[in-house]
């Protein structure tokens, strides 16, 4: 128990306030790789540059509870990162190598409010629940039978697809293959938070999630657009919580529909045949990714609201008190550019994490992943013309799913303090079979307060 729960000022079993605090430091060396059919050919920019690099990131987070009233919460969450990605950010589709970085910041580090969020809780009935401490939780008793809404600002990762073995990748694992779905196009802005409205009924071993966030005004930029009538993403989520050999284990169904300004694959190749003027290197101050390639399609032309689907499954399964595995797999129809997250339109993930309670070191983690991921013909068609989209773009394409397979070992220094190794292999990067395989090697330091 802490000083303040001792002293009688702060109640950690049935909290009326908590405050949390997080850094972690991020590095990658990414060594040189092969790539003979070429590098931004032709104008186009979004190509993973094959020389050596070096990328990382640092964020500093504190987490802020209040309790308003029995059952209401409110959250404040700001944040200061750095970073420096690989080749811009560029070059990866659904496999890129440090889940913290932003397709907004810098190596100058930034202060911004993550999430500002309320929360209300309402019991019907069941057995109690004891919610501890933590951040963005207040410890509380809650019931198995009850109603969740959240509204503000947060990210869509906060109520949907908590997956609690791979969910935390500033203990487990680094790929953003891993922290969620690869293809799962989810609203946000370009440092992934949103604003909206959410609804979770808990019904026994049941949840059903419900919510409806706003997208940026441009794909992957700083912006949201509020206009929530207009244009929204709408998610739902089905889950079962079971037990197999008195282990846990849970089983999500994730569905979403985006309502959104894009542009279509298929819209920008016949606009451009159609009008060879309208391409890439012509788009003036229409919304574009800075390519120059004059041979080239460009989404600039056709941006328009779209309907994006796909569906999801997700499952995890305790093998053993402490070594739990996972899987995930989505489709998504693949016909617009990525509104907000990466370039994947199916995906796939696996993998399993431990911790060190078998070898004497119960602080310690570890763990593997393997994923892939695949775009569509219609995508791969716009890439190969040498077209561009938010992320990646070589400006060709030997069509090809992109893998990941990666290792980690994170040992615990002290009880808050982690310093972890980690080893990641992709191939295929843009799903280009024309560029790779990539090493990249990765160290993390991780505090908790």
């Amino acid at each position: 128990m802490n000083l303040l729960a001792r002293k009688g000022l702060h109640n950690i079993y049935d909290e009326s306030w908590n405050a949390y605090g997080q850094f972690t430091y991020i590095s990658s060396w990414k060594l040189p790789f092969p790539a003979p059919g070429g590098t931004n050919l032709h104008g186009s920019n979004n190509s993973l540059l094959p020389d050596y690099e070096r990328s990382f990131t640092g964020s500093f987070t504190l987490f802020f509870g209040l309790r308003l009233w029995p059952g209401s919460n409110v959250y404040l969450v700001p944040e200061v990162i750095s970073e420096r990605p690989l080749s811009q950010l560029r070059g990866i589709g659904g496999a890129i190598q440090n889940f913290e970085l932003q397709k907004t910041g810098s190596s100058t580090p930034q202060l911004y409010r993550s999430r500002t969020y309320f929360q209300q809780t309402f019991n019907f009935g069941g057995e109690p629940v004891v919610l501890v401490s933590n951040p963005m939780q207040l410890a509380t008793v809650v019931r198995r039978q009850r109603l969740v809404l959240t509204i503000g600002n947060f990210s869509i990762l906060d109520v949907f697809d908590k997956n609690s073995v791979s969910w935390d990748p500033r203990q487990t694992l680094l790929n953003m293959a891993f922290m969620t779905y690869a293809s799962w196009d989810f609203p946000a802005d370009a440092r992934g938070y949103t604003y909206g409205a959410t609804a979770e009924l808990y019904w026994d071993d049941w949840t059903v999630r419900l919510g409806r966030t706003m997208p940026p005004q441009n794909p992957n930029a700083p912006t949201i657009d509020f206009r929530f009538w207009k244009l929204y993403g709408d998610q739902l989520e089905i889950e079962h919580d079971h037990l197999i050999g008195g282990r846990p284990g849970s089983l999500r169904i994730l569905g979403y529909r985006n309502h959104v300004d894009t542009g279509s694959f298929a819209d920008a190749i016949a606009a451009f045949g159609a009008d060879p003027s309208k391409n890439a290197a012509t788009c003036g101050d229409l919304f574009n990714y800075g390519s120059t390639n004059t041979a080239a399609p460009d989404l600039c032309w056709v941006r328009q609201p779209h309907v994006k689907l796909g569906i999801g499954l997700d499952l995890e399964q305790y093998l053993a008190s402490d070594i739990g595995f996972f899987f995930r797999g989505m489709y998504s129809n693949g016909r617009t550019e990525v509104d907000a997250y990466n370039s994947a339109d199916r995906s796939i993930a696996l993998g399993a994490v431990a911790k060190g309670t078998t070898w004497g070191r119960a602080f310690d983690v570890t763990g593997v992943g393997f994923g892939e991921s695949w775009i569509s013909a219609a995508h791969a068609r716009y890439l190969a013309m040498g077209g561009v989209d938010g992320f990646i773009g070589d400006g060709f394409l030997q069509q090809a799913a992109e893998g990941i397979v990666e290792v980690f070992y994170s040992y615990n220094l002290v009880k808050a303090i982690w310093l972890s190794g980690d080893y990641q292999h992709l191939w295929n990067p843009g799903y280009n079979a024309e560029r790779g395989p990539v090493d990249i090697f990765g160290a993390r330091l991780h505090v908790e307060f």
